[in-house]
């Protein structure tokens, strides 16, 4: 069975879960415990249904015989890549000083949404170093209106004058 790229969560649901599950540090140090036979270090997602169904214990098998558990939140974060592109959406992020209220972060994604004529979904970073204004990154799109870069702007044409 193959996990299926789309609209729909089941698979992009599950697998978005399992780098939460490897995340604990002793789960991590069985599935990578090269002295375990990795039948065994397998067997642990297998008897226990209500952590995978037949799905997902095929793929943390693949992982843990292939010896690449820890890559588990790069192979999620890929999928959930794929799936937002299979979808229509995109991956935004806006940076500012403070945190955004709800209001505020929904004007954004809202009008980002209009402008690329495709679902956004939003990300709220706080970096007080950008003083005001904001960041907004999508794809390979990079927004600067902050008032850091504002300044760094003045600053380079003042010396250049």
């Amino acid at each position: 069975m193959a996990l299926r790229v789309g609209k729909g969560g089941v698979a992009e649901d599950r697998l978005a879960r399992m780098p939460d599950r490897f995340g604990d540090p002793r789960v991590a140090a069985v599935l990578v415990n090269p002295t375990i036979p990795a039948d065994q270090r397998e067997a642990l997602f297998a008897a226990s249904p209500r952590l995978f169904d037949a799905e997902g214990t095929n793929l943390t098998r693949l992982l843990v015989e292939s010896g690449r558990i820890e890559e588990t939140p790069a192979i999620a974060e890929e999928f959930q890549r794929l799936a937002d592109e299979a979808a229509g959406r995109v991956r935004a992020t806006v940076t500012t000083a403070v945190e955004l209220q709800r209001g505020d972060r929904e004007q954004v994604e809202k009008q980002l949404s209009e402008r690329l004529h495709k679902e956004v979904r939003l990300a709220a970073v706080v970096d007080s170093r950008i003083v005001g204004g904001l960041k907004l990154q999508y794809g390979d799109r990079v927004i600067d209106a902050s008032v850091a870069a504002r300044l760094q702007q003045l600053r380079r044409l003042l010396a250049a004058t």
